[in-house]
């Protein structure tokens, strides 16, 4: 059946809640999709920066198959191998030996396993970001900034106060003894690709140790290879006596980390670890989840740990960098500059054209989307070439200059 044809029955049967697809896609391979009319196009965004290995990748899949035919579902009474190595692996991210895990199927669930373990403190006050966003479920959306996404849910879960994201300033006039939790991206995707300034990160865990509050780092984009690390929050950043007590490596370590996204390359997973003091608040009953976890999921996850490990993260770094100057080096003067860090990047444009530029790139072959009305975000696959790339940038000026 042709686009036409396959949007007609989505709009039919599907709630508004997307607008009408943009495109129908039948299969994927590497960097590339086709639609159902049988055109090719560059993936640079990943399905939101989740297909972090490409589309059908070979490892992933196998797992997948392997363990869907040999255990898919034992509910979280019982375990599975699967779902002990992956929480050892992603535990041991985090330097922490008592780390512990909760798994989830996406980022909002773990936001909201993080949200319910901060209650568990006996405070009931975060602090958040103004240009965050955490999901759509009524606790992620607590914390989530973006008057638009807020407003038609309210009365949300309360307590919670904005401040200024990177303003170390506001964020210490805000924490005081009564906060439970500060939550923070390492880059804030959602609004435009907006790093963390240089020692902010350090700064916010100095702050929540020395009023006992929780450090709550969203990696759900950002984490996992995206920036060119296993744990973006954990930059090289000069911590001094900030560093968490139970961990002795470099860089500020959240108290809770949350990630989704790229851990299963498509499949349903998230997680929530918890470390320090913090691993040990969740008791049995106080959460739960049916699919969270379960053996499958599992396996897709350490299929994609298990290709991260073979070299992604480095030739992450490299090509993100080279994607960066190279669309710097077109000084384009639509261009006002890049920001972002590994394969995640925003290119901040002089005027508010980027939804009609990504939508032209869309029509030329490349997948991009527009998160600021001045922003383009590119996340391709971690497993990008410069090849795969150059494309697009030979595109770009064109696409801007037909839209200036």
């Amino acid at each position: 059946m042709t686009q036409a044809d396959l949007t007609s029955r989505y709009s039919a049967v599907m709630m508004n809640a997307f607008g009408a697809p943009k495109r129908v896609f039948e299969r994927g391979e590497g960097v590339h999709l086709w639609d159902a009319d049988g055109k090719q196009y560059t993936d640079l965004l990943s399905g939101l920066a989740v297909n972090a290995l490409g589309h059908a990748h070979p490892g992933v899949t196998a797992a997948i198959t392997a363990q869907l035919g040999q255990l898919g579902h034992v509910s979280n009474f019982y375990a599975s191998e699967q779902q002990i190595r992956l929480a050892e692996r992603l535990a041991a991210l985090t330097g922490d030996v008592g780390a512990r895990v909760f798994f989830t199927n996406s980022g909002t669930e773990a936001n909201e396993a993080a949200f319910k373990l901060t209650r568990l403190t006996g405070r009931t006050r975060i602090v958040a970001m103004e240009g965050s966003f955490h999901g759509r479920t009524m606790g992620a959306l607590a914390i989530t900034a973006n008057a638009k996404y807020r407003e038609p849910f309210e009365p949300l879960p309360g307590d919670v106060t904005f401040v200024p994201y990177g303003d170390v300033d506001a964020l210490r006039a805000a924490v005081d003894d009564t906060v439970a939790a500060v939550v923070v991206e390492a880059v804030q995707g959602e609004n435009g690709v907006v790093p963390a300034p240089d020692g902010y990160l350090a700064a916010v865990r100095e702050i929540t140790i020395e009023h006992g509050a929780l450090m709550w780092v969203d990696e759900v984009q950002t984490g996992l290879g995206r920036c060119g690390e296993y744990l973006a929050h954990r930059w090289s950043l000069s911590v001094a006596g900030a560093r968490n007590e139970h961990s002795d490596d470099e860089g500020p370590l959240g108290d809770l980390i949350t990630l989704a996204k790229g851990l299963g390359n498509g499949f349903p997973v998230g997680a929530c670890i918890a470390t320090g003091a913090a691993a040990s608040l969740l008791q049995p009953g106080q959460h739960g989840t049916t699919f969270g976890g379960n053996p499958v999921a599992a396996a897709a996850g350490n299929a994609v740990l298990d290709a991260l490990e073979g070299g992604v993260l480095d030739a992450a770094r490299e090509v993100g960098q080279w994607l960066a100057d190279a669309v710097r080096g077109l000084n384009h003067p639509l261009i006002s500059h890049v920001r972002g860090r590994g394969m995640l990047l925003g290119v901040v444009l002089r005027e508010e054209i980027a939804a009609k530029v990504a939508d032209a790139a869309l029509d030329a072959g490349f997948i991009i989307n527009a998160p600021r009305p001045d922003v383009l975000r590119l996340a391709p696959p971690l497993i990008s070439t410069r090849e795969d790339l150059q494309p697009f940038i030979d595109a770009l000026p064109g696409l801007l200059t037909s839209h200036a």
